[in-house]
């Protein structure tokens, strides 16, 4: 259904956009859009099947977005994209604005978590793959992982309600709060189901009737016009089989500075899941006589935006995951698994529309692959343009 609602999608862009048209109507509306490609190399692969550890080889990632002002309070966005989750609605909603405060949002959006989900689209950061904690598919053992922590962007339906306000232009404090459908996945999943999750086939419908809530909140201080910091948290809980027994926690916290040209970022997530141990026997580790069995994935992220000159930027990166709780008998992770990636990247401009980006990352595991290795190395080299 997927190629269904991307139709559904097009057509509504065309009806606005045959609208706005009307002078009577006075609509105003704006088109953008992103491309991405990509080629990730990992030389250790080049004689074994590549994506059965990451996405290897050439990648796309496409977006094109109508955002269309119906009135001083009412706004609507329409974006679809592709990639390596192929057709997808990243955005369907409309916005209702009673003022900077109170804004209520309705239809199929990414939840406010975090920082890095604000610059998700390849067009609006620098390096060719996103942090760990927000990995959709580029990592190294992505199956043995099963992605980030919470992989990005994560379009959902649902309302949310959020605002803004400044005080006196030095301090400002921006709010969101949210019901969703939430992830989702099967009775006896031992972990979130992302494809299903995604999925339009069931025509995005939820799989358990209960909505997940979350928020988040951000205060940004503005020291003079070329420093200023922002500190934020976001939350999200919900739970994600059809019987809703089963729960997810996502907790997550972001800094960033900006001096002058350099911009400095920190960023930690977690997510709490419990799974079904109706049947103990799937597990490597003794399963708790009482409250089920649960694991915590953490991950987390430093990055450092330096340019060298007006068009030349160096991305220094350093991110990580790690993983405590019981797996699957034959999981390739233990009780304590963990892996971190050293990137070094430059984002070349072309003109304001067109960048090149180049890195190398170097990475290392606990845990050895079936060749005995715990470290890989890894390039990217890309081009992404704007419109």
């Amino acid at each position: 259904m997927k190629v269904g609602h991307l139709v559904l999608a097009l057509a509504l862009a065309l009806v606005i956009a045959f609208a706005g048209n009307r002078p009577a109507m006075a609509i105003e509306r704006t088109i953008a859009g992103s491309v991405q490609l990509d080629y990730h190399l990992v030389p250790s692969q080049r004689n074994a099947e590549g994506n059965a550890i990451t996405f290897d080889g050439f990648t796309k990632e496409a977006a094109l977005k109508l955002a269309v002002d119906l009135g001083e309070h009412v706004s609507a966005n329409v974006k679809i994209c592709v990639g390596c989750h192929g057709f997808e609605t990243d955005m369907a909603y409309f916005d209702l604005r009673a003022n900077d405060e109170l804004n209520v949002r309705v239809g199929r959006f990414s939840p406010s978590f975090g920082s890095f989900n604000l610059r998700h689209d390849p067009g609006n950061h620098k390096l060719s793959d996103k942090p760990l904690p927000y990995d959709m598919g580029r990592m190294l053992r992505m199956r043995d992982w099963n992605m980030g922590v919470l992989p990005s962007p994560f379009p959902d339906d649902g309302v949310e309600l959020n605002g803004s306000h400044w005080f006196q232009d030095v301090v400002q404090i921006d709010y969101a709060a949210y019901a969703v459908s939430g992830f989702k996945a099967d009775q006896s999943s031992t972990d979130l189901d992302f494809v299903q999750s995604r999925g339009g086939s069931a025509y995005y419908v939820d799989n358990n009737t209960r909505p997940a809530v979350g928020g988040r909140l951000a205060l940004t201080a503005k020291f003079t016009p070329s420093y200023d910091m922002t500190l934020g948290a976001s939350g999200m809980h919900g739970t994600f089989d059809p019987t809703n027994d089963l729960t997810y926690t996502i907790l997550g916290s972001d800094l960033s500075f900006r001096l002058e040209h350099t911009t400095l970022r920190f960023e930690y997530l977690m997510r709490r899941e419990a799974f079904d141990t109706s049947d103990p026997t799937r597990f490597r580790y003794a399963v708790p006589s009482s409250h089920g069995d649960f694991f915590v994935k953490h991950g987390a992220y430093a990055e450092i935006e330096q340019p060298l000159t007006s068009a030349l930027d160096l991305i220094l990166r350093a991110d990580g995951m790690y993983r405590v709780g019981n797996v699957l008998a034959g999981s390739t992770l233990d009780a304590k698994s963990s892996v971190g990636r050293l990137t070094l990247g430059t984002s070349f401009a072309i003109d304001d529309n067109v960048r090149l980006k180049a890195s190398t990352e170097l990475w290392g595991f606990t845990d050895r692959d079936d060749r005995g290795h715990t470290r890989e190395v890894s390039f990217h080299l890309g081009a992404v343009a704007t419109f």
